[in-house]
């Protein structure tokens, strides 16, 4: 698919035959009941026949709900789906979490191995996360003496908020989607997705864990726009797998357009990674906003144990107010969670199935990520800590990046290392604290002696405009 048949990819299903109220097959709205058999009742009534299932206003508690192919959910304003705090609403069902393929509890929306589906409305989904949140932190302060940091997210099961797996032509348009337990959108070895118009605030009563916004992962010809998302962890993400499994499973992220949305508070306004496994080919990020609470503007990160590979990537008309990092390329990201091992003395007989591949050494051949002819341009920012920050490893260098067109004011310039034929062009750089760019092990930088130094003070005037 090229760019012009991506940016106007729709899903539309035919014209829908019927409006199916839930409430009409017993669910009550009354936030006490359970209502997942009955909405399920009306989702298995519609599938296949192209109909609508809707619901009247109320809170419905719900463990999994499944949306069939050939049709759509639709939830209005003043209805809320929350999520029933309990694991036993949630089945195990195979799936991948975080780049490792592995059974897991569904999620609380879920489109798995179906086509042609829609979930619209102004509603709500709520995962009333703090209980997933506060089981995620205990289970982690038992694992962290124990040198087990990497294993708490695949151990503390968490409900996703919404899945899309093994799936094609599908929509997600209109709903607010809040305290999820873990990710909040994730899309996996599906393609044909548009995601639009989504509001996710994940804040409200704590801040969860690993609450990503959406996740691309190892799928294709997707595209995202118009979000506007508040999380405590990456916000808009493309992902393709982790170490020997995602090395195993192969299957790149390629043909993705991000654009158009609003990042209130996450890890970065996009990011590539941590799980590079497959690969990322043909992405394009653009029209982003991201405030003061967004720890970087484009984020590729990944270890010496992932792998893979990103190639054709673009990301530009970055708009950032207060983003501490506004161009970050790390390769040896957060090791107390990348980088595993079992415990002296244990059985692997002992222990669950997926820490075996977690656990899994990748030789170092394997385990390097190669980026290359990557474009970054047209990003302003204002009151950063460090303006570019950039490292790889001499033998992985980031080769043919291109940074052009970036005003930024910080409070210090950074560094670039371990690249090969970077080119710098119209960099603009009003530095507090007078330094200039390093440079180390580079194979040769285009424009650095060219890049503009302003002594200047951090914060300037003006404020960065939020999109409607």
């Amino acid at each position: 698919m090229n760019r012009l048949s991506l940016l106007l990819l729709t899903v539309a299903l035919p014209v829908h035959a019927a409006t199916l109220t839930a409430n009409n097959f017993g669910a009550k709205g009354d936030g006490v009941a359970d209502d997942t058999k009955a909405i399920q009742k009306a989702l298995d009534a519609a599938a296949g026949k192209h109909d609508t299932v809707t619901l009247k206003p109320g809170t419905y508690r719900i463990g999994s709900i499944f949306v069939k192919s050939g049709s759509r959910l639709d939830l209005p304003k003043g209805v809320t789906l929350r999520g029933i705090q309990s694991l036993d609403a949630y089945p195990l069902m195979p799936t991948r979490i975080a780049g490792i393929e592995m059974t897991w509890p569904a999620a609380l929306v879920n489109v798995y191995k179906q086509t042609d589906v829609q979930i619209t409305g102004e509603g709500t989904i709520d995962g009333d996360g703090s209980y997933w949140w506060k089981s995620y932190w205990d289970l982690r302060a038992k694992y962290e003496p124990k040198g087990l940091r990497w294993a708490s997210d695949y151990d503390a099961k968490r409900p996703r908020l919404i899945q899309v797996f093994d799936s094609s032509n599908v929509k997600l348009d209109g709903p607010m989607l809040t305290r999820s337990g873990f990710w909040t959108v994730h899309i996996c070895y599906s393609h044909d997705v548009t995601i639009d118009h989504v509001t996710i605030r994940n804040n409200e009563g704590g801040k969860g864990p690993s609450t990503d916004g959406i996740d691309i992962d190892s799928s294709h010809d997707v595209l995202v726009q118009h979000a506007d998302i508040d999380v405590n962890d990456d916000a808009l993400c493309l992902k393709a797998g982790r170490d020997s499994d995602g090395l195993r499973v192969n299957r790149p992220t390629y043909n993705v357009v991000l654009r158009d949305s609003l990042i209130r508070t996450g890890a970065a306004a996009v990011t590539f990674g941590s799980e590079t496994s497959g690969g990322f080919r043909n992405i394009e990020a653009y029209n982003l906003t991201a405030l003061r609470g967004v720890t970087n503007g484009v984020l590729i990160k990944s270890a010496k144990v992932r792998g893979g590979f990103g190639e054709n990537l673009r990301v530009h008309d970055l708009h950032l107010d207060g983003v501490k990092t506004p161009i970050k390329v790390t390769l040896n990201w957060n090791p107390a969670y990348s980088y595993t091992s079992l415990p002296a003395g244990t059985d692997p007989k002992t222990v669950p199935p997926y820490w075996i591949p977690l656990t899994t050494k990748v030789p170092e051949a394997q385990g390097l990520a190669h980026f290359h002819d990557v474009h970054f341009w047209n990003i302003d920012a204002k009151d950063a800590e460090t303006a570019i920050d950039i490292a790889a490893y001499p033998n992985a260098t980031l080769d043919n990046f291109q940074i052009d067109h970036v005003n930024v004011v910080a409070n210090s310039a950074g560094s670039i290392a371990n690249t090969k034929g970077l080119k710098l062009g119209d960099i603009h750089l009003v530095v507090a604290d007078g330094s200039r760019l390093k440079s180390e092990d580079n194979g040769g930088i285009v424009g650095l002696d060219a890049v503009t130094y302003v002594a200047g003070q951090k914060t300037h005037p003006g404020t960065v405009k939020i999109p409607d």
